[in-house]
């Protein structure tokens, strides 16, 4: 007797062992905020199998709303880095006087030196999904768009390709120096490039800036 198959139903359900668990947990401790990229190329098709791997990422209803952008001409690097130079400065203002001199000492971009720019958005008016879960949360729109920059994330360190969130920009002017349509809401500015160096331990934290919380602080009970 004939019929229609199950989904899935001659796919292999993987196992993961002990050995990849445990490489697991390294990735994820070793996926770090770079601040300080070398200038080599990344190689070819590198960009692409990243982006690949982000849009695996879960998203509320399926709508997958992310929009990755990549930003290759000087004139728009060259805006986009002169934004952040004005944020940075009202940012450094904005410090409590005894900060200012630690905020001043912190590399808090890799605008220059970072292959690859990758502006991110939320499609938030996407038909994708037809709405699933949005009726009364639809920032989680938005969430999505920020699993979706994680899985890149992941995806990179494991190529030891490292990736830095620019955040000190202004999301609008963004917008405008990119020409983006106006349902796109700006969610993040990613460098990407091969790091200096690497390190398991924050930048922040290395420098000072602020001691990691333990899962004791972290969890609510």
């Amino acid at each position: 007797m004939s019929g229609t198959p199950k989904p899935d139903s001659h796919t292999e359900t993987p196992s993961f062992d002990s050995v990849f668990r445990g490489e697991l947990e390294t990735l994820f401790r070793w996926r770090r905020d770079v601040r300080h990229f070398r200038r080599d190329p990344l190689p070819k098709g590198m960009v692409e199998h990243l982006l690949a791997m982000a849009d695996l990422a879960p998203s509320v209803g399926n709508s997958q709303p992310w929009r990755f952008l990549q930003v290759t001409t000087e004139d728009s690097r060259a805006r986009v880095v002169a934004n952040f130079e004005d944020c940075n400065a009202q940012a450094l203002a904005n410090q409590d006087p005894d900060r200012q001199d630690l905020y001043a000492s912190l590399k808090l971009e890799g605008l220059r030196a970072s292959p690859v720019h990758l502006a991110v958005f939320c499609d938030e008016g996407t038909e994708q999904g037809h709405g699933l879960g949005q009726e009364t949360m639809p920032e989680t729109r938005r969430y999505s768009v920020v699993m979706a920059i994680h899985t890149l994330w992941l995806a990179a360190r494991a190529q030891g390709v490292g990736v830095g969130w620019v955040s000190i920009l202004n999301p609008a002017d963004v917008a405008r120096i990119l020409n983006t349509p106006p349902d796109w809401t700006f969610v993040a500015y990613l460098c990407v490039g091969w790091p200096q160096d690497y390190t398991e331990v924050p930048e922040l934290e290395r420098l000072g800036w602020q001691a990691r919380r333990t899962q004791m602080e972290t969890v609510a009970r």
